[in-house]
């Protein structure tokens, strides 16, 4: 579902994740069910799914409900790793809510300065007059541009270099409110599948930050100022349901938000079993399994960062879900082992001590050390880290010197695992070796060394937290094999390293190779991911002679 960047883990890993809303097999989505009518149209809706998933023999998955939780999806027998469950396309998309101009047809950034090109109709920016979103359903269309179009001087002409960027995101969230209306008589059977999406309404309501949010910029804009045919019942939730189910996409610089028939049904858990993808061409969205899941097992998917520390991760969710997650994960001071939130104890006097949670599912209870008295309020702590976040995003993504000083400047704080570390690292493995100076013939054996410890200690977190067939694991996997490669031939050259230990390598580079190709040929063509993935099949054919 729908989220914004928010935290470090965002900035390095410039992550198109999709971000949900469901905890673990117990805890589903926390619907409130208050008319039967709506529980009528829910059943009605259930119905109608469940004919279409089932319509082949022992289908993938099934659609189960619950009075507390609502609807999810469950296996419906043993699934493989890697299995397609869903592919569809969007019943709805639109800019992300952000403070960045895109483009209306294809959702590519684009600039406000007097020379870009603007829609001859509206005058929203647009990438050029052949852009291929024009005149498309998933794109910026006839119908939308003569609504904007009257709006003009409230809306389009309004986008020019100077102005706020608050305006920016006000304008740029109001264009998929807008075209999901505009739905209500384009496309009635589409409207009526959105509206029957959840959007936690009452619960929202209760929420008066949230709801005067959305009143103030939303409903009074578009029905006062505007005159959008729309109640403000409807333009509420409307709002309710893309918070809760949207997913954010994008490949190539593209970013947008959407809307899909069923995949909004999967539940969450911050260690999921499933990973998603999006076509760059068509937006459609593709949801494999990422491990083994077992029959009747929930399907799940995480709806915040999964490289993100629990505190932050369950604030995250709960603001945007209206739920506090309790999963396995989040309830484990260690995160399943990971360890991606502890703290170094500051007692000069306790240089072992670590600091965790004392109550993982309590946002308020106090932070701990596990070797001496020392202990601090969570407030203090996301003080701390809100002011260490702000000190990571400061940082030039390629600047190598600067990310290296921060990891240095930290690691009295933070533990090597905890995940604003991670994420500097993740940024390392990734500009080691691409960018001038630090390319990797120019690179001393030291700095190659580096990168490759850097690999292998995310690896190692990837490993417990999105295990299998991920798309974070294929790509570090191939940022691993050339380190290791590289130092194993320098180690051969040398002397220093056995005949038998040089094999060792080369074998661990062909299976980080072989793993690699396979998850990352996965993702759609035209992806970068995929191109890394041809990228790895060429070198693991070259290996092979």
């Amino acid at each position: 579902m729908y989220h914004s960047a928010t935290v470090g883990i965002a900035w390095a890993f410039g992550t198109n994740e999709h971000v949900c809303f469901m905890p673990h097999v117990q805890q589903r989505r926390h619907h409130n069910n208050n008319s039967n009518n709506k529980h009528q149209r829910q059943q009605q809706q259930q119905q109608q799914l469940q004919q279409r998933i089932e319509s082949t023999e022992k289908a993938a998955y099934r659609v189960e409900h619950s009075e507390i939780y609502g609807r999810y999806l469950v296996a419906n027998r043993e699934l493989e790793a890697g299995e397609l469950l869903i592919r569809e396309q969007p019943v709805a998309i639109g800019p992300c809510v952000s403070c960045e101009p895109v483009c209306l047809g294809c959702y590519c950034p684009v600039g406000l300065e007097a020379t870009q090109y603007r829609c001859p109709g509206c005058a929203f920016p647009l990438c050029g007059a052949k852009c291929r979103g024009l005149n498309r359903r998933d794109g910026h269309g006839a119908n939308e541009c003569e609504t904007f179009g009257r709006q003009r001087a409230r809306a389009a002409d309004l986008l020019r270099v100077g102005v706020s960027p608050d305006l920016v995101r006000d304008l740029y969230e109001l264009v998929m409110i807008v075209r999901i209306v505009l739905l209500r008589d384009a496309e009635p059977e589409n409207y009526a599948l959105i509206r029957r999406m959840e959007s936690h309404t009452e619960q929202r309501r209760e929420n008066l930050t949230l709801w005067q949010h959305y009143e103030q910029k939303v409903v009074r804009r578009l029905r006062e100022e505007w005159q959008l045919g729309a109640e403000a019942d409807e333009l509420h939730e409307i709002c309710g349901i893309l918070d809760v189910n949207c997913f954010e996409i994008g490949q190539r610089g593209a970013k947008a938000r959407t809307l899909y028939p069923s995949a909004f049904l999967l539940a969450h858990d911050c260690s999921p079993n499933t990973s998603h993808t999006d076509d760059p061409e068509s937006f459609a969205i593709m949801l494999r399994t990422s491990r083994v899941v077992r029959e009747r097992e929930t399907l799940t998917l995480s709806y915040a960062y999964t490289l993100q520390g629990t505190l932050k991760r369950r604030s995250f969710i709960q603001g945007g879900k209206l739920f506090w997650c309790q999963c396995q994960r989040c309830a484990d001071p260690r995160e399943l082992g990971s360890d991606c939130s502890a703290l170094v104890c500051p007692v000069q006097s306790c240089p072992r001590g670590s600091i965790r949670a004392t109550a993982p599912l309590d946002q308020q209870a106090d932070w701990a050390c596990d070797r001496c008295d020392h202990r601090m309020s969570a407030a203090n702590l996301e003080r701390l880290l809100d002011r260490i976040n702000d000190d990571l995003e400061s940082i030039d993504v390629h600047n190598i010197p600067a990310l290296e000083n921060f990891l240095t400047r930290y690691q009295g704080v933070l533990r090597p695992n905890h995940y604003l570390l991670l994420s500097a690292k993740y940024s390392l493995c990734q500009i080691y070796g691409r960018i001038e100076g630090y390319l990797l013939p120019q690179m001393s054996p030291e700095d190659i060394a580096r990168k490759e410890r850097y690999c292998r200690e995310f690896l190692k977190i990837i490993d417990l937290l999105e295990p299998g067939l991920t798309r974070l694991r294929g790509l570090i996997m191939y940022e691993l094999h050339a380190p290791i490669m590289i130092l194993a031939q320098l180690g051969m050259q040398s002397g220093r390293m056995t005949r038998q230990e040089f094999q060792r390598r080369i074998k661990e580079v062909v299976k980080l190779l072989e793993e690699s190709t396979h998850i990352l040929q996965m993702e759609p063509p035209g992806s970068s991911e995929h191109e890394m993935g041809l990228a790895a099949a060429d070198a693991l054919s070259k290996m092979r002679g």
